[in-house]
């Protein structure tokens, strides 16, 4: 069953939001109205942010219009990876073995630990002083 409603997919990482558009076309992504080259700077970035296409054999099959907020640029290609994946199911349910084998469908739940009173930081301690 191919579905064509473009209704968007969201995916979250750390704290960036994605909402992830997938349509039947030739291949054209587009991060926040930019290439995501251009927009992630580094190809390892992309790469693990349009993993699911791989994994579906579907790179050039579906067009990708991406919107994305929050966050670096790590926790956005996080966020856009699980859009990207939940997008790709509801075109073919029958991805999702592949996809969970590939750790497509967990979203991520690390994220920053507080700052705690007291202390610098979230774990690191003031120097103690016996006398």
């Amino acid at each position: 069953m191919a579905l064509t409603t473009t209704s968007p997919r969201t995916g979250r990482r750390k704290h960036s939001v994605a909402r992830v558009r997938l349509m039947p076309g030739a291949g054209k992504h587009t991060v926040n109205d930019r290439v995501p080259v251009e927009y992630f700077k580094r190809e390892t970035l992309v790469q693990s942010a349009l993993r699911a296409l791989v994994v579906a054999n579907s790179e050039n099959k579906y067009d990708l219009l991406i919107t994305v907020k929050g966050g670096g640029l790590t926790g956005q290609a996080g966020a856009i990876r699980l859009g990207v994946a939940r997008a790709l199911l509801d075109y073919n349910p029958e991805l999702r073995k592949r996809m969970k084998v590939e750790g497509l469908l967990t979203r991520d739940p690390r994220a920053k630990e507080r700052k705690k009173y007291g202390q610098p930081g979230a774990r690191k301690r003031f120097q103690y002083s016996k006398r």
